[in-house]
């Protein structure tokens, strides 16, 4: 019985050790998620189209665009053998703090410009918000802000340099099929003044069978909640 005991000690302290060997790892591999928040169902109050330059202007919005290039890196410490070679995207520019002002800007009606060289392209869209105190005869105090962003074909989702998701299960938010909007809840308790950093990476696809097209906007919006 006491050998048994000391064995199930010495497992426990082996499998201890192992996951803190992992767990740095896998935390330098990626940030950490930001847990998504499903959208209200309620009718919408009010919506802003960042698509049009009246809607981007009432949210101070100026878009700014940039293609990401495809770059070799080192391969991960835990490859498999024979992997010497790893590929990463460049920039990360969903990353807080990312410096854009060496972007070129674009104006709101021009998200829906065909953008990439088509088959595997990726292209960068960013922009600021800022809650303005009212919009039209609406008081955004304590509203739920919510963008929705429609991107062909595929678009990944970064606010304030957080990508909200949650593994296993359909996203509300960030992450979405082919053709489908993403939907990504800002707050639920906007305030004027409020700022809000959105980095959209648009995706030629599917990729696997890249086609002679490119990336665009369909949609692109916040819709204001009570």
């Amino acid at each position: 019985m006491m050998k048994t005991h000391v064995d199930q000690v010495i497992v426990g302290a082996v499998v201890a050790a192992a996951v803190l060997v992992i767990a740095p790892i896998a935390a330098a591999q990626a940030p950490p998620a930001a847990q998504p928040v499903m959208p209200p169902s309620l009718p919408v109050l009010h919506v802003v189209d960042l698509m049009t330059a009246q809607g981007a202007s009432v949210l101070g919005a100026q878009w700014k665009t940039m293609e990401a290039k495809i770059v070799e890196r080192e391969p991960i410490d835990a490859a498999a053998p024979g992997y010497t070679t790893a590929y990463d995207i460049s920039p990360h520019a969903g990353e807080a703090g990312f410096d854009d002002s060496a972007w070129p800007a674009i104006a709101a009606e021009d998200l829906s410009v065909r953008r990439g060289g088509g088959h595997v392209s990726f292209i960068w869209f960013r922009v600021n918000l800022t809650i303005p105190e009212r919009i039209g005869d609406v008081e955004t105090a304590g509203l739920t802000a919510v963008l929705t962003a429609l991107v062909d074909d595929y678009g990944e989702v970064w606010i304030d340099g957080q990508m909200p998701r949650r593994a296993g299960y359909p996203s509300p938010a960030t992450i979405q099929g082919f053709n489908m909007p993403n939907r990504v809840v800002l707050s639920d308790d906007v305030q004027p003044g409020d700022q809000f950093q959105i980095a959209i990476f648009g995706i030629n696809g599917p990729i696997s069978v890249a086609p002679a097209n490119t990336v665009w906007f369909r949609e692109a919006r916040i819709e204001f909640y009570p």
